[in-house]
This record gives C-alpha cells, sequence and structure tokens, in this order.
C-alpha cells in the first residue's frame, strides 16, 4: 500500500494509459476528475482517484466547506 497522498507517475499512467502529461490532463478533465499541472507533472489527490473509481462524484474545491460548519 502507497502512503502518498499523490499517485506516482506510474499510477497515473495506469489509470488514465497515458504516459504524456498532455493527454494524461485531458484524460483527468474529460473524467471531472480534480488534477493539477506542476511544470511537465500531473498531480493527482490518491483521495480523489479512488473516489472516482468508486463511483462518487468528485468536487474540487479552493474554499473551505462552510456547510461542515452548521449544526
Amino acid at each position: 500500500m502507497n502512503d502518498s497522498e499523490f499517485l506516482s507517475a506510474q499510477e497515473l499512467h495506469g489509470l488514465t494509459g497515458f504516459a504524456r502529461a498532455a493527454e494524461q490532463d485531458t484524460w483527468l478533465k474529460e473524467r471531472s476528475i480534480p488534477h493539477r499541472r506542476d511544470g511537465r507533472r500531473v498531480v493527482v489527490s490518491r483521495f480523489h482517484a479512488r473516489s472516482w473509481l468508486e463511483g462518487r462524484e468528485v468536487v474540487a474545491s479552493n474554499a473551505p466547506n462552510l456547510d461542515a460548519l452548521r449544526a
């Protein structure tokens, strides 16, 4: 089991079927999987990849979840 928060290059290649960042980026965008480009590298959270594989809606957010504060 991998303890890293992010997918390795090999795992990302296995998920997308592509080795090149541009093709990985396109594949991830088409499936609405949140990710970031870091130069030539694509960074994907292991959490987001697992959520997508489980069929859960994956939402990227830059804001805090204020609904979690409401009781």
